[in-house]
């Protein structure tokens, strides 16, 4: 939650730097004429020669239909790519199995040139068994062993070559290469290269994936080497994982608990939203004084100790005192001047708290009127969760794609893509970001719409039954190109910082302080520009759901207004981001405190560390889920008031759309701008409310000096 406040406020400095920019370097005139001049150029530089008025749910026609096509036919080639895996056989081969002479089992196969065992008929020997099952490549993700296509699984210990040549004869499945006799299974001269490692422990068939697999969790001790070691014994692992099915009902009943309370909070959080606020701000200054005068105290604490032992000789506990009480003194000088900055930030944005909290008022009765706005993160996460899987089938896929090629040193056959197919890995892994960024966008243009319909419905009762379906539709219908240009733009940014950070994890402890502190430093500047843009675009769509133009315009235009707001945005990131994580603090610990409860009733059970894990990270990720749905909401509602603030006045003809909470901040802002204005009457400078003009910023709830 810091880090998305310290991007946010990074995000409010890059604002405030282009809001000065406008102001002192461009020659358009006067700096709102200069922002509305710069809201109507177009990406690539050029401007239109009237300005542009804001028409909110008028005017709808489509936007960005030449990235809709690119996005339409980039689909295509994903599926093409799900096509070709399965078209050539991958599909079968990852679902039957196939052994280490390129025979898949369960079918008949063609002879492979140069592989003396394939092309063998394996329609009886349906399950994949490894001779070295346990001997796993945690690199490379596979298992380094011989494979056969085998009749049936061993479900007993085997011991010796000749318990194995006696399974054979029974069930007629040759646990050995093919080219061996069963009858010299026992005495064989390469038994211990073609014949399973002994002893051979009992195994069973994946339900769907036909592969022998050990009974014996142990056997993979290796590849799961830190949760063994967690366990580190067999009875810790049989005791929690019995733990976890005997309270498996209290963990689900925790789990809808998290989930109401999710809800609830989204719709009564506009009555505790002051509480909030003010509680919050309280514990900052409060917190900033007591720890400025600690470390006060302190320092004269040690410095007074220090004094008392001045003309002796120094000694090393002597040398070391004089350090701590420099380094206190730093600490106290920072300290206060932090708080000094910090008390004079509240004092004069004091107003502008009131607006975040009007804002949490809003959208709380946002939540009533559009109900359907709470099962949005089910629509997503399922989206997200269909395409994942879907993506992984065919990801597994292209691993058994290609051609046959037998290894120099095993003699063994792997299925690898040569050519401009290996690349298909690379577009299906650009896939992977891009529709998931796409997926993701859809929801924030779904949200805004809902929310940008209601503010702008003067008459309530005119609003569609379903807004949130209508909004749908919308996106549907008219503004798909521009979610697919702005997610692309986020997927630029997202791959290179991917690639990074793949590179810093392969190069750890390899690459000398220098180059791992660059590498950090390139992937946290990467992460920060993906936060930037991310709420850039989030805007964007709020801005072409209101006025039905593509990205770019769309862009500019709440670009425009986020610098004209550059203070407010600062206060509604920082304090209305902090306000939503006590939201999520509060719905885990509620939910932990009722399973604490809950499982101190259940008696034959006391290790409770893994079910109160699972709740809680749950509940956490549930209360994201929902609160992010809220957050974006209120940074909707934000630049919706924004708009209606620069463009109406409340006159006849240019009447306000907001609401009655949101009237009355106007209002009192009004008030109390007039009483500004009132006591600095002996000025010989004219002081005028900015309520009228068009180019105007929302600064007219505030007052102009003329």
């Amino acid at each position: 939650m810091c880090i998305h406040i310290l991007a946010s406020n990074l995000f409010t400095s890059a604002v405030l730097q282009a809001r000065k920019f406008c102001r002192h370097f461009l020659c358009f005139g006067s700096s709102s004429h200069s922002l509305n001049r710069l809201s109507t150029m177009g990406c690539c530089g050029s401007s239109e020669q009237k300005q542009r008025e804001w028409k909110p749910l008028e005017d709808r026609s489509c936007t960005d239909i030449p990235w809709l096509i690119i996005f339409a036919l980039f689909c295509t080639g994903m599926a093409c790519i799900a096509g070709f895996s399965i078209s050539t056989g991958a599909a079968s081969r990852l679902i039957s199995g196939y052994d280490s002479y390129g025979n898949t089992c369960g079918q008949k196969n063609g002879k492979i040139e140069g592989v003396e065992l394939s092309g063998r008929d394996q329609t009886d020997n349906k399950y994949v068994f490894f001779l070295d099952p346990c001997n796993i490549d945690i690199l490379n993700r596979k298992i380094k062993s011989m494979a056969l296509c085998v009749s049936r699984c061993p479900d007993r210990e085997l011991k010796t070559y000749t318990d194995v040549k006696k399974f054979a004869l029974q069930n007629g499945s040759e646990l050995c290469s093919y080219d061996i006799p069963v009858s010299r299974y026992p005495s064989h001269g390469e038994r211990s290269k073609k014949c399973p490692k002994l002893p051979v422990p009992p195994s069973k068939s994946l339900p769907v994936f036909h592969r022998c697999t050990p009974v014996d969790i142990s056997c993979y001790a290796q590849f799961a080497e830190a949760f063994v070691t967690f366990v580190s014994d067999n009875s810790m692992l049989h005791r929690v994982i019995a733990g976890v099915m005997a309270s498996k009902e209290i963990i689900m009943g925790l789990c809808v608990l998290a989930l109401v309370l999710s809800i609830i909070l989204m719709v009564v959080i506009r009555y505790i939203s002051v509480v909030l606020v003010w509680m919050l701000t309280a514990l900052v200054v409060l917190g900033s004084l007591g720890g400025t005068g600690v470390l006060w105290w302190l320092y004269v604490d040690h410095r007074m100790n220090l004094t008392d032992q001045t003309g002796t000789t120094p000694t090393p506990q002597q040398q070391l005192a004089t350090g701590n009480v420099q380094a206190l003194l730093v600490y106290a000088v920072i300290a206060t001047v932090f708080t000094v900055i910090l008390l004079l930030l509240l004092f004069f944005m004091r107003k502008r708290v009131a607006l975040t909290i009007t804002l949490f008022h809003v959208a709380g009765k946002v939540f009533t009127h559009l109900p359907l706005l709470a099962l949005q993160p089910f629509w997503t996460f399922l989206s997200l969760m269909l395409f994942w899987v879907s993506w992984l089938g065919v990801f597994l896929f292209l691993g058994t794609t290609g051609s046959p090629v037998q290894s120099e040193e095993t003699g063994l056959v792997e299925f690898r893509m040569s050519g401009p197919l290996q690349y298909m890995v690379w577009y299906h892994a650009v896939g992977l970001i891009w529709i998931s960024q796409f997926i993701l966008a859809c929801q924030q243009m779904t949200v805004a719409g809902a929310v940008v319909t209601y503010y702008f419905t003067r008459n309530k009762s005119q609003l569609p039954m379903t807004p949130i379906v209508s909004s749908m539709l919308r996106l549907t219908r008219y503004h798909l190109g521009t979610v697919a240009k702005g997610s692309f733009i986020i997927t630029l940014v997202e791959i290179p910082r991917l690639i990074l950070t793949y590179i810093h994890n392969q190069l750890k402890g390899k690459e000398n302080a220098c180059a791992r502190c660059m590498l950090k430093a390139c992937i946290c500047c990467l992460w920060c520009l993906k936060k930037c843009l991310t709420y850039l675009n989030q805007n964007a769509y709020t801005a072409t759901a209101i006025n039905s133009t593509s990205f770019c315009t769309s862009a500019c235009d709440a670009f425009v207004i986020l610098v004209e707001n550059a203070l407010r945005v600062a206060t509604i990131n920082t304090v209305g981001d902090f306000v939503l994580f006590l939201g999520k603090v509060l719905i885990v610990s509620c939910t932990a405190f009722v399973g604490v409860l809950s499982l101190n009733y259940q008696r034959d059970y006391t290790v409770w560390v893994l079910p109160l894990l699972i709740v809680c990270l749950f509940s956490w990720l549930v209360a994201h889920c929902f609160l992010s749905v809220f957050e974006i909401v209120v940074d909707v509602l934000f630049l919706c008031f924004a708009v209606d603030t620069k463009h109406n006045d409340g006159s006849p003809g240019r009447e306000f759309y907001m609401d009655k909470a949101l009237m009355e901040f106007v209002e009192n802002s009004k008030k109390m701008a007039g009483r500004d204005r009132a006591e600095a009457g002996g000025d010989s400078r004219e002081m005028k409310p900015m309520t009228h003009g068009e180019g105007t910023g929302p600064g007219q709830v505030e007052t102009v000096v003329r």
